[in-house]
C-alpha cells in the first residue's frame, strides 16, 4: 500500500514540476529587440559666387603679378572648404588671338583657370550674355577646358538637350541638381540664338526642372538676368525665380547686374537675385561690393542661407564678414 502510494506521489510531483516549469517560461518577459543607433542626416554646406570674368584687367594684374590664380588667392581656402562651390564663368578660354585688354567682348587666357582650380569650384554656369564673345571655336574650347578640369558646366552644352539636361553632383549620399539660364545671349554681336545655350524661358524653366527633379534631392536654378546695376531686381527676374521655387526648385542664385541685390525667402526656398560681382574689373559704384552665399543642408532640407560681402581690390575679391 504504501509503496503504491508512493509512486502515486511521485508521478503528481513529477507533474506539479513539470507545471511550474511550464509556468515560468511563459512568464518570463520578452527579449528586447536591438534597435540600431538613428543616423543623422548629412550636412552639406554650398557656396555661391557671383560674376567671374578673367581677362581685361583681372587678366593685366595676374600676368604683372605672374600668377595666372591671383584673383582667387584670398578667398581660395573659404571655396576649397565647401562641399560645392558654384560661380557665373562670364568669360570664355580661347588659345586664339590675344587676351582682351578693353572693351566689353571677353577672351581669357586658359592658364588663368587656375583659379578656379586653386578655389576648389566645382560647378559654374556658364550661360550669360558672354558665352559667344570668343564665337564657335571659344565657346567649344572653354568646355572642353572644363571638363579636362573636372569643373561642371550648366546652361551650355554641346548641344540642347546637354544645355538643359543640367548636372548632379552627389555629396554624403545627398544629389544636388543645377540648372542654368540667361536671358541674353548674342551681346550685340548675333542675329540669332544658340540652342546650345539655354535661353530664359517660361516653360523651358518648368519643364527643366521637372526633369532634374526626379534625378536629384535638391534643385538649385541658376538665372543671369536683370537690368545692369539696379539695386533691385525687375519683373523677368521676379516672374522667373518664384516660378522656379514654385516648381519645386530649394534655391535661386542670381547674377548679371554686377551689383548686389535682395535675398528673400519664398514659399519653401530662397532667391538671390543678384550676388554682384566676384571677380572682375569695374569701376562704377557697387561693382566692386559683392555677396557669397553660403546655404547649409541637411540632407535634402536647405536649413539657411548666410550671406558673406566680399569687396574687390586690385581685381581681388576678400571676405569682410568673417567665416
Amino acid at each position: 500500500m504504501l509503496a503504491k502510494l508512493s509512486g502515486s506521489l511521485m508521478k503528481r510531483l513529477a507533474v506539479l514540476s513539470l507545471s511550474l516549469l511550464l509556468l515560468a517560461a511563459c512568464s518570463r518577459p520578452p527579449k528586447k529587440k536591438e534597435v540600431s543607433p538613428e543616423i543623422p542626416p548629412p550636412i552639406n554646406r554650398l557656396l555661391f559666387g557671383g560674376d567671374v570674368m578673367l581677362t581685361r584687367h583681372v587678366g593685366v594684374v595676374a600676368a604683372q603679378q605672374k600668377d595666372p590664380a591671383w584673383p582667387f588667392r584670398q578667398i581660395a581656402a573659404d571655396f576649397a572648404k565647401a562641399d560645392i562651390a558654384f560661380v557665373n564663368l562670364e568669360s570664355p578660354f580661347t588659345d586664339q588671338g590675344s587676351p582682351t585688354r578693353t572693351g566689353m567682348v571677353f577672351r581669357a587666357d586658359p592658364a588663368n583657370i587656375a583659379g578656379l582650380l586653386l578655389a576648389g569650384i566645382d560647378v559654374v554656369s556658364f550661360a550669360n550674355n558672354h558665352t559667344r564673345d570668343s564665337y564657335e571655336y571659344g565657346l567649344l574650347y572653354t568646355l572642353d577646358l572644363l571638363e579636362r578640369s573636372k569643373i561642371a558646366v550648366v546652361g551650355v552644352g554641346r548641344d540642347e538637350a546637354t544645355a538643359r539636361a543640367g548636372v548632379v553632383l552627389e555629396r554624403q549620399g545627398v544629389k544636388f541638381g543645377f540648372v542654368a539660364y540667361t536671358y541674353d545671349q548674342r551681346n550685340g554681336n548675333h542675329k540669332t540664338d544658340d540652342a546650345r545655350i539655354n535661353g530664359l524661358d517660361l516653360v523651358r524653366l518648368r519643364e527643366d526642372i521637372s526633369n532634374i527633379r526626379g534625378r536629384s534631392n535638391v534643385t538649385i536654378v541658376s538665372i543671369h538676368a536683370g537690368t545692369e546695376y539696379a539695386k533691385q531686381p525687375n519683373a523677368q527676374q521676379r516672374l522667373m525665380a518664384q516660378a522656379a521655387i514654385e516648381a519645386g526648385a530649394a534655391l535661386v542664385i542670381g547674377h548679371h547686374p554686377h551689383v548686389t541685390q535682395p535675398c528673400e525667402d519664398y514659399r519653401t526656398g530662397v532667391i538671390c537675385y543678384s550676388l554682384g560681382n566676384l571677380v572682375f574689373d569695374q569701376t562704377i559704384a557697387g561693382t566692386n561690393d559683392g555677396i557669397v552665399a553660403e546655404a547649409e543642408f541637411k540632407g535634402p532640407s536647405l536649413r539657411n542661407v548666410r550671406l558673406r560681402k566680399i569687396k574687390i581690390l586690385n581685381t581681388q575679391p576678400v571676405f569682410v564678414t568673417p567665416r
